[in-house]
């Protein structure tokens, strides 16, 4: 019986990582990778309880000038300027640079923070428990003071 109650907290556990992982990828992706996508700079001007929008402008000249909106964060508010990278094909930027990138892998956090009791309680181990509890509430952290 011990067996398959350490099989199944291990099974929830790392379904929440997996989950929290491809959650953080969507926004993540951007971030990380780039490279050849457009980039500049965007002055918010409004804001609803999700998301932020404002005046876009390209670092490339040719480009043209444009609104986007943004997922809202603590950090943004009307006549902050934002760096952002633009999802491809879309009317929707990301945050570049430190901040965006930790606050992109915050559903990680999340995650890791939730397995945490699963695997150090349920599973009997402890030091991976804590482990992953530190890891996650490192990148928590890391995003609020980031932002």
């Amino acid at each position: 019986m011990t067996h398959v109650r350490t099989a199944a907290m291990a099974l929830v556990a790392l379904l929440l990582v997996v989950a929290g992982a491809w959650a953080s990828w969507n926004s993540a992706q951007h971030v990380l990778l780039g490279k050849g996508r457009e980039h500049g700079t965007l002055t918010v001007t409004d804001c609803t309880d999700e998301t932020c929008s404002g005046r876009y402008v390209p670092e490339d000249p040719s480009s043209t000038r444009r609104t986007l909106s943004i997922a809202r964060s603590v950090a943004a508010e009307k006549g902050v300027t934002i760096p952002v990278v633009v999802k491809p094909g879309t009317g929707e930027g990301v945050r570049t640079g430190w901040g965006g990138g930790l606050h992109a892998w915050l559903p990680l956090g999340g995650a890791l923070l939730l397995a945490a009791p699963l695997v150090g309680g349920g599973m009997r181990l402890p030091r991976t428990g804590w482990s992953l509890a530190g890891a996650g509430g490192a990148v928590l952290v890391a995003a609020f003071f980031a932002l």
